[in-house]
């Protein structure tokens, strides 16, 4: 984390825009102010200075993106703003290109769409902005309340339960707001977001939650202590060769998600993920299995599960409890 002052990198801007001045690349008007002409390039005419000399938008935007490159040397720089912004930043960019920043190649604008509550856009002229620790909180307690009619927290000890209950909630926040296409805008429902069945991350916390009780249970009821030695049965099940599948393609997920900036390619995958195990569950016998070869394996095959189901939360910002 950095701030950058308007007050310090206006100045920086001013100095970028007298360097364009001298090179030719930027005009002035009759008006004293300067300007960029960028319709050949499909855009506009940018006052970059106005007549009295003070600075606008781009002016600060200027100069922090200068400061930036000296000071972090890097190979890529991420505007993660609003698509209402996308305009300002093509002219940002090119302005950067068109006065020899060889650093402005690595600039990307992700672009992300608004969230609108169910009562319609965030509006702040009409009151209607969401502060985002009160929904956080609002959140918490809609997680206490679902938890408790569910019995998730039963056992607990009130520490424990609300630390569960803050996991749940702003995990479910998280993976809401995160499971859509960020370019894409997207309604905000807290009430469904807490569900605990459908695309959700109480749903995918639940599962992981479930694999660590089987391995409790397998190894504290049963005595399976070592689930790691691996020896795949002569016949996998359909569903077996599914997970597999699902796992092997988790470094796939990790590239695409990465390559786009798209963290919804990992939030739908791990989804994916804890649904297919959540059939394999119900439907194929673990620990009942007769076949011990057959028990350790499927043990295994929760287990990395388990693992890909943290990892992948993980990357998106969200906790997993170990015990509901």
């Amino acid at each position: 984390d950095k701030t950058y002052y308007e007050s310090n990198t206006y100045i920086l801007g001013k100095n970028i825009i007298e360097t364009g001045l001298t090179k030719g690349i930027l005009k002035t008007r009759a008006d004293k102010s300067v300007y960029i002409d960028l319709t050949a390039d499909g855009l506009d005419e940018k006052t970059l200075l106005r007549a009295d000399g003070t600075s606008v938008y781009m002016t600060q935007d200027l100069g922090t993106a200068a400061q930036r490159a000296e000071e972090e040397h890097f190979d890529k720089l991420i505007y993660t703003v609003g698509n209402e912004q996308d305009y300002h930043f093509k002219v940002l960019f090119l302005i950067l290109k068109k006065l020899g920043y060889k650093w402005a190649d690595g600039l990307f604008h992700l672009s992300y769409g608004m969230v609108e509550l169910p009562e319609g856009k965030m509006k702040s002229r009409e009151g209607t902005v969401v502060d985002a620790d009160e929904l956080m909180q609002e959140m918490i307690e809609t997680a206490a309340v679902t938890s408790k009619e569910l019995g998730k927290a039963q056992g607990l000890s009130k520490e424990d339960a609300e630390k569960l209950y803050r996991t749940i909630g702003l995990g479910a926040l998280k993976y809401f707001m995160l499971k859509v296409d960020p370019k894409k805008k997207m309604l905000f429902n807290p009430a469904e977001s807490i569900d605990f069945n459908g695309n959700t991350a109480p749903f995918i916390q639940f599962n992981y939650v479930r694999i660590q009780a089987l391995l409790r249970k397998a190894k504290e009821d049963f005595g399976f202590e070592n689930t790691d030695a691996l020896i795949l049965p002569d016949n996998l099940l359909p569903k077996e060769k599914e997970l597999i599948i699902k796992l092997y393609n988790f470094n796939t997920a990790l590239n695409q998600a990465a390559t786009e900036y798209n963290p919804s390619v990992i939030a739908n995958y791990v989804y994916d993920l804890a649904k297919e195990f959540s059939q394999y569950y119900h439907d194929i016998p673990i620990l009942k299995e007769e076949q011990k070869n057959l028990i350790l394996f499927r043990l295994h095959l929760s287990k990395t599960i388990g693992t890909a189901i943290k990892a992948s939360m993980h990357l998106l910002g969200i906790e997993v409890p170990e015990r509901m």
